[in-house]
């Protein structure tokens, strides 16, 4: 896919005393939506999305999330979803908006969930762009859903990232090898089809990655998923979701769990989906921006009409 035909260029928010995140917005005085992106990814893979939805009738805000992009570092070290859910309330606030509309995208969509659970008063509807969903393994188990198959042997970066974060870093010394190292979760990684991104989408995509500082705070997720980082408080992703929510799921990756339909009734009771996107991987908002941005506008229809 060619690179889109407007970048929009990223302004600093200070979203606590002396803490900043990088956005890109459009659409001011529109129905308010937030786009969270996740792993290995920052705000540019909105970039097929802010205009479009802007023009649809939405005030659209992509942050890059602390230590991501050109956010500022974590002040108090954590990126746990708490911590980056105190930014974007921080961010709601500066932008005066009471509630939201919240699409979230990989690390993005659980940040979205917790969101909801944790500022329900903020969050008017989600919009979930993978198959995650809140964590109900008893709930699950009660209704007769098997549990998840163990990962495959593709998925042994999340024990490098999450349990030799360091020595991983010293491996990938160069901007180079940085880079490469998050090109192939574009392709290679099994997470898309291995012809969604050319050489120029990757370069544009991984550029932010070049930074060894940047990349080895990418890490912190999968630390904290293995539990070698603390959080700053405990998760939101014990209940199911209130909140009206659309769940696309692009069907050609890997990292797609079992059971989705099944979980996605308990988890997001008031979901519409999931649907299933034949010859998409991973990365919707980029891969098939034309169909996640009608969608968005479809699904929030009454509230462009006001």
């Amino acid at each position: 896919m060619a690179l889109p035909v407007e970048v929009v260029p990223t302004t600093k928010v200070e979203v606590s005393p002396g803490h900043q995140l990088a956005v890109r917005r459009r659409g001011v005085g529109g129905v308010p939506l937030i786009l969270i992106h996740g792993f290995p990814c920052t705000s540019r893979i909105w970039s097929h999305n802010l205009v479009p939805l802007a023009d649809a009738g939405f005030d659209v805000v992509a942050p890059d999330l602390r230590g991501y992009g050109e956010s500022d570092f974590a002040p108090d070290d954590f990126y746990d979803l708490n911590a980056f859910n105190t930014d974007l309330i921080g961010l709601l606030e500066q932008l005066g908006w009471d509630r939201a509309v919240v699409a979230g995208h990989d690390l993005g969509a659980m940040i979205a969930i917790d969101l909801a659970n944790r500022h329900p008063d903020r969050v008017d509807r989600l919009v979930i762009l993978d198959d995650s969903m809140p964590d109900l393994p008893d709930v699950f188990a009660a209704a007769g859903i098997p549990p998840s198959r163990p990962k495959p042997a593709v998925y042994d970066y999340q024990r490098r990232q999450g349990r030799h974060a360091d020595s991983l870093i010293a491996e990938l010394a160069t901007p180079e090898q940085r880079r490469r190292y998050v090109a192939e979760f574009y392709g290679h990684r099994l997470w898309c089809p291995p012809d969604a991104f050319d050489e120029d989408d990757l370069a544009f995509l991984t550029e932010p990655y070049g930074d060894a500082d940047r990349l080895r705070t990418s890490f912190a997720d999968y630390e904290i998923v293995m539990g070698t980082r603390p959080r700053s408080a405990p998760e939101m992703l014990d209940r199911p979701v209130a909140q009206r929510a659309l769940v696309l799921i692009g069907a050609d990756q890997v990292t797609i769990g079992d059971h989705v339909e099944e979980r996605c009734a308990i988890a997001l009771p008031q979901a519409v989906g999931p649907f299933w996107m034949k010859g998409a991987g991973h990365f919707l908002p980029w891969e098939r921006s034309d169909v996640v941005n009608r969608a968005i506008s479809s699904f929030c229809g009454d509230l462009l009409q006001h």
